[in-house]
């Protein structure tokens, strides 16, 4: 049950951070849940150990958690951007 959850909610923080981003056009489904999950690794590596909490991938689903782990999906996908097309966007 927890992978489920897991892959719903990587799914959703995706789909904000491309809302946010303005990539969700070019977006789907199941790369709105990559982008969330791959995002939340991102934000686990990056900014979990300075805030001292975890994400959605270390079974923790506090707000503190979805807050870095968006954070995470927004960094993501501003790299993306910026590989593609040479800005962040």
């Amino acid at each position: 049950m927890n992978l489920i959850l897991w892959i719903v909610i990587g799914g959703i923080l995706g789909w904000l951070a491309s809302l946010v981003m303005k990539t969700d056009a070019q977006q789907g489904l199941i790369l709105n849940v990559v982008v969330g999950i791959v995002g939340a690794l991102l934000g686990g590596w990056l900014l979990a150990p300075a805030l001292g909490t975890g994400t959605i991938n270390s079974d923790d689903f506090s707000l503190a958690s979805l807050g870095v782990s968006f954070i995470g999906a927004l960094i993501l996908l501003a790299i993306v951007n910026l590989v593609r097309r040479g800005r962040v966007r």
